[in-house]
């Protein structure tokens, strides 16, 4: 379908010519004439399927065609990190040309003109505020900010705001905007405790599920078979001989994130980590270091899975099984970007055999399993369904874990 073809004003359809965009990706041809209608909305949607677009121009749109207070706040757009919301404002900025529409991005740093700006903002009245949660926060504890006229709420990759912890501050700001407001929830995952947010805070929402995208065929996937005990030696035996270059490795929890760290600096590699616990000054000189090749490997959890993008990832270990698909795809698509070949590896003990043959249901294929190395000892037998019940003995998967078959907070 064509964007032409949806009842969008013409200030938004010149901006969409000028850009060059002509045909609806599916979250778009399902999500804007909904949002259009003006009715509540969760979508379950990866990155990369076009739902930035899905919201924003049907919001753009709305915001010229219906009457509402100038000098006021109208919109907010809530994003889990910095980058995100950098990357929102980018296209903002992108499909509004054309639009007399006003925005301000709301995030963290350690540039006080950058408050000053954002203060400013909010305060005269942006019409689109793109935020996210925690320095909007400050903001309204430290400043005269009113949101009674805020008729759009956008929550952006609702599920990384809630594995990061921000229910509590999602909680706090929708309590200070009108009920009557149309509100839209965008995520990649679909857990009970998105679910649980979306009946708190939609109002008969319309749903949207777009299919999970499987990796493209640029990735070679491979695993390791292996006890728990074993992983430190075949992480070892992996650069033993060459040092990483651009790698990054995937732990379910930052504890874990923090023990792998210690672990594999103690055997000389240059490693960093990154997790919720960094502020975003940290994360920022970390990440600075991993591009320009200081730290050669990233340890981390699933809040740099999504919407961080570095084209020259060579490799992807998954230290363990990721408890959803979703998250597996996520992990293993920061590499083979920009047109480029990758690999990922993923390591496989006992209890998560039947987790990892989960995803090779999806994926409908066999992954193919390395031999373990020399010296590092027996492998166990690869028997998911004999190893199933042992998943009762270790702590609860985030959320279900099931193979979608739809079409076109704890802390991380």
């Amino acid at each position: 379908m064509r964007f032409d073809e949806l009842p969008l004003c013409d200030a938004v359809l010149d901006g969409l010519q000028a850009m060059n965009f002509t045909e609806m990706t599916p979250v778009q041809e399902q999500a804007i004439p909904v949002i259009l209608q003006k009715r509540d909305l969760i979508a379950c949607a990866q990155t990369g399927t076009g739902k930035t677009a899905a919201y924003i121009l049907p919001l753009l749109n709305n915001l010229q065609t219906t009457p509402h207070t100038d000098d006021a706040v109208n919109a907010i757009i809530m994003s889990p990190t910095r980058e995100l919301a950098q990357q929102i404002d980018q296209q903002m900025e992108g499909f509004s040309y054309f639009v007399p529409t006003s925005s301000v991005a709301v995030y963290g740093g350690n540039d006080s003109r950058a408050w000053d700006v954002q203060r400013n903002g909010l305060q005269r009245g942006a019409d689109v505020v793109i935020a996210t949660p925690g320095r909007l926060i400050s903001h309204l504890n430290l400043s005269e900010i009113d949101l009674s006229h805020v008729r759009y709420f956008i929550l952006d990759e609702a599920d990384r705001m809630l594995d990061m912890g921000f229910f509590d501050d999602i909680m706090q700001i929708v309590n200070r905007l009108p009920k009557e407001r149309q509100t839209i929830m965008f995520s990649a995952t679909m857990p009970a405790k998105i679910r649980q947010l979306a009946k708190t805070i939609l109002r008969d929402p319309v749903e949207v599920k777009i299919a999970i995208s499987r990796p493209p065929d640029s990735i070679m996937q491979t695993a390791y078979i292996c006890e728990e005990g074993q992983k430190p030696a075949i992480i070892r035996n992996l650069f033993s001989e060459k040092s990483p270059e651009k790698v990054i490795l995937f732990s379910g929890s930052k504890l874990k994130v923090k023990e792998i760290t210690k672990t594999l600096r103690r055997m000389g590699l240059s490693v960093g980590e990154m997790h919720s616990d960094l502020d975003q000054a940290q994360r920022d000189s970390i990440m600075h270091e991993f591009r320009n090749n200081r730290v050669n490997m990233l340890i981390a959890t699933d809040i740099v899975a999504r919407g961080i993008d570095i084209d020259d990832i060579t490799l992807v270990i998954n230290y363990d099984v990721p408890w959803e698909v979703e998250d597996y795809v996520h992990r293993i698509g920061r590499t083979a970007r920009a047109g480029e070949n990758g690999m990922s590896i993923t390591l496989v003990a006992p209890e998560e055999q039947y987790r990892f043959k989960q995803i090779e249901d999806f994926l409908e294929k066999s992954i193919f399993k390395i031999p373990l190395p020399e010296g590092i000892g027996e492998a166990p037998e690869y028997n998911p369904e004999a190893n199933r019940r042992r998943k009762k003995q270790f702590s609860a998967p985030k959320g279900n874990f099931k193979r979608k078959h739809h079409g076109s907070g704890k802390r991380n």
